[in-house]
């Protein structure tokens, strides 16, 4: 009996162990530092990556015309509201502010979506096909990167993970 009770505080310390990130999408910016950006949002605001130092951030870049986007930006919207602490940013590869406006508002989005004109925020992040998501950790480092290739489940994990990791 003494063993076991011995055992508890062992027990009770690898429950509480965070998440761990799950398989990832192949990047050229995975573990390294989230490139950084500052860029007028679709609500008039400004968002800029500096501002978001020491919190965990994700970053949506989606469009209309992408069935697979589609289908993953409700699970981006509720995440954004189950992890407040986490800062989402979406980006909308759209040719006009108008399909991208349509989009937030479709799916009711309620994170800051930028417009990326020119498609420079999806050459800093090398982006190559969509959707794609990068899961940033508190440190700033790109933890994780999401392709149509993971799940909703996946996604789900890697933002709890790098919310609870400290």
């Amino acid at each position: 009996m003494r063993r076991l009770f011995a055992l508890l505080p062992l027990l009770a310390a690898c429950s509480s162990a965070p998440p761990k990130l799950p398989p990832t999408a192949p990047s050229p910016l995975l573990e390294k530092p989230l490139p950084a950006f500052e860029r007028p949002t679709l609500g008039g605001e400004r968002v800029a990556t500096q501002s978001y130092a020491g919190r965990p951030v994700v970053v949506k870049f989606f469009a209309e015309y992408c069935k697979p986007c589609q289908r993953t930006l409700p699970a981006a919207e509720r995440l954004h509201r189950e992890h407040p602490d986490v800062a989402f940013i979406g980006v909308s590869e759209d040719e006009r502010e108008s399909t991208a406006r349509g989009v937030v508002q479709k799916h009711g989005l309620t994170f800051p979506v930028v417009l990326d004109r020119g498609n420079v925020l999806a050459g800093r992040f090398r982006v190559s096909e969509m959707p794609v998501t990068f899961v940033v950790d508190r440190r700033g480092f790109v933890r994780w990167v999401g392709s149509a290739d993971q799940t909703e489940a996946d996604f789900e994990q890697a933002v709890g993970a790098v919310s609870s990791a400290r």
